[in-house]
């Protein structure tokens, strides 16, 4: 009996750290097209090390002021989504976090720092190649709160047939009149042309892609909108909720008690996991 607790005390441990996730908040990879490195973190699920399976992937976007830190520090990220996997919500994933440079408008192609060309042609083949990630439409996720909230509308209407589901949490869904476009960009870049503040607002705001997009390429996304009552980002998204019920594109739209705070995000990340995962197991 002596032989077998001692045995059973030994393996435990080694059970409860198998049960665990990993975050790694310190990766840095080097980008031709913005021409300096850029910073990234990375969820691995439990037995992510032990297997050779390839898992699904979430790319999880921060808002402005955070980094790619912003989901491990203040969403609690790695237990949050231990948990979710442990209580069979969410299936096991890999969920990276980049980091957009907030200073210059974030997730989108600007004057001088193309962050989405750096997105999509340099940052997704890196971290698919780098770990083991099923590197398909159908297995591959984005959601983002806020800035990031954004660039998971942007990302998902622009590129529909990179992403099986797109979960925005109180999103900010671009400048609202070309007014209030141009008045930003020009203050963020005040050489900038009025042909660039333009295609700026063409492409960065959501209910223009929603307006300009095939309405079959938005249905083939699965959506996930979450934006608090008290948020002041409410009427974007609520206008969002509208016009896709006009196009009668199938989504889920949540308002619930809150504000624009991670209390608020971190509440919202089980759900987003549970539909995520949803997506990946679909027929």
């Amino acid at each position: 009996m002596k032989k077998t607790l001692s045995l059973f005390l030994l393996v435990f441990p080694a059970l409860l750290f198998a049960q665990t996730g990993k975050v790694m908040d310190n990766l840095k990879m080097e980008s031709k097209i913005l021409k300096m490195e850029r910073n990234y973190a990375v969820y691995l699920p439990p037995g992510y090390e032990t297997s050779e399976r390839s898992y699904p992937v979430l790319y999880l976007l921060h808002g402005a002021t955070d980094d790619h830190t912003g989901w491990v520090q203040f969403g609690e990220v790695l237990h949050i989504t231990d948990k979710a996997i442990e209580e069979g919500i969410a299936t096991p994933m890999i969920i990276i976090m980049p980091d957009a440079d907030t200073k210059v408008m974030g997730y989108f192609n600007v004057p001088d720092y193309n962050y989405e060309d750096f997105f999509f042609n340099e940052f997704i083949p890196h971290v698919e190649q780098k770990y083991r990630i099923k590197g398909t439409k159908r297995f591959r996720a984005v959601a983002g709160l806020s800035m990031g909230g954004g660039g998971s509308f942007m990302y998902a209407l622009r590129h529909p047939d990179m992403f099986s589901s797109a979960c925005p949490l109180s999103a900010y869904v671009g400048p609202m009149t070309k007014e209030q476009n141009n008045q930003r960009f020009k203050r963020q870049f005040p050489e900038a042309t009025q042909a660039q503040a333009d295609d700026y607002f063409e492409n960065y705001n959501a209910l223009n892609l929603l307006a300009k997009a095939k309405v079959e390429d938005v249905k083939s996304v699965r959506w996930y909108i979450d934006c608090g009552d008290d948020d002041f980002l409410y009427e974007g998204n609520s206008l969002m909720h509208i016009e896709m019920r006009k196009k009668e594109i199938p989504h889920e739209y949540r308002v619930r008690d809150g504000g624009h705070r991670w209390s608020y995000w971190r509440s919202a990340l089980p759900e987003v996991l549970r539909f995520v995962s949803d997506s990946f197991h679909q027929n």
